[in-house]
């Protein structure tokens, strides 16, 4: 099956979710809260469905686990990676995510939670929270105890086409008009520390985990430097973000032609902006700003063509758990 994988993405509804995927990419949201569009998942709590081809209707989850000849036999016991559009229309909760060790043993099982944000477009002004200012444990869990937010937690301004690492244990929180393409481990995962005093639609208190949040935390926050790479190429550029143990990110500028080549187990690809078509040895497929797709193991060299960009991803050997 050397063409691309299309998916139907499926969408989770959130208090600080609003509209914007619908305005931006047309998805037909199942309401004025929608959070999150789950694009390409193979995840228990959502799993995206094949759009296109002999395999049309299955989910992501099926065709991993009855043909795994699609993925170049990568070697995990599950899907591992999650691509996520997340729509911020109010600030989500402060929250940290455990690493693989400590999820596998306390969260029955599964991934731990490493993960990277593409700031698609934001609000002028906007920030995020992102690590925190605490020297030690003592120090942040005292911080935390006595409430004192503004004094713990790091702020830093965002802008349209910002590229942030967000390592297990990192705290961090999008805040309020941001819209963002995450690639992550595929978990569901998330320990709140913080959540504005908010209610649920039960109008209780949400849920915190601060016993687990302070074990996972690192301290002191180290910041993950990034320094994005880009390749000229004919007719377009090639953005590197990073490259480590559980995924790679890139950019993918198409101006007119840009020839590329699979050499991946498998590529994770969300058209983010523009419209064109990917040329393979078995026919053109036009791709438009909203699709998700998978080039599948063994596609070899392909071009698209168009004005176009994509976020691409592919899962890095470190990032196993059998």
């Amino acid at each position: 099956m050397k063409q691309p994988i299309f998916l139907v993405s499926i969408f989770q509804e959130r208090i600080w979710g609003g509209t914007k995927l619908n305005q931006v990419y047309q998805y037909d949201i199942p309401s004025y809260q929608t959070g999150e569009c789950w694009a390409i998942s193979a995840h228990p709590n959502g799993q995206s469905i094949v759009r296109n081809g002999k395999l049309k209707g299955k989910t992501l989850g099926e065709i991993w686990t009855e043909h795994p000849d699609l993925f170049g036999h990568f070697n995990s016991d599950r899907f591992p990676l999650l691509t996520k559009i997340l729509d911020a229309n109010d600030d989500l909760s402060v929250q940290v995510h455990p690493n693989d060790e400590y999820a596998k043993v306390n969260e029955n099982g599964e991934l731990g939670k490493t993960e990277c944000w593409y700031i698609i477009d934001c609000d002028e002004d906007a920030d995020m929270i992102f690590g925190h200012h605490a020297h030690t444990k003592e120090e942040f869990i005292q911080l935390v105890n006595e409430g004192k937010w503004d004094d713990l937690l790091q702020r830093i301004k965002i802008k349209p086409g910002d590229f942030f690492y967000v390592p297990s244990g990192t705290i961090h929180a999008l805040c309020k008009g941001t819209l963002v393409l995450e690639t992550q481990q595929s978990s569901d995962t998330t320990y709140r520390v913080y959540d504005y005093d908010r209610r649920g639609k039960d109008r209780k208190l949400r849920e915190l985990h601060l016993d687990k949040a302070i074990e996972v935390t690192t301290v002191p926050h180290t910041l993950q430097n990034t320094s994005p790479t880009t390749t000229k190429q004919p007719g377009g550029t090639v953005t590197t973000y990073v490259t480590e143990d559980y995924f790679s990110v890139y950019k993918w500028k198409v101006e007119s032609t840009i020839e590329l080549t699979q050499d991946k187990h498998f590529i994770l690809c969300s058209v983010i902006n523009g419209n064109g078509q990917v040329r393979t040895e078995k026919g053109n497929f036009k791709i438009e700003s909203g699709d998700h797709f998978i080039l599948p193991y063994g596609m070899d060299s392909f071009t698209i063509e168009g004005s176009v960009q994509i976020i691409a991803s592919h899962p890095n050997n470190g990032g196993t758990q059998q």
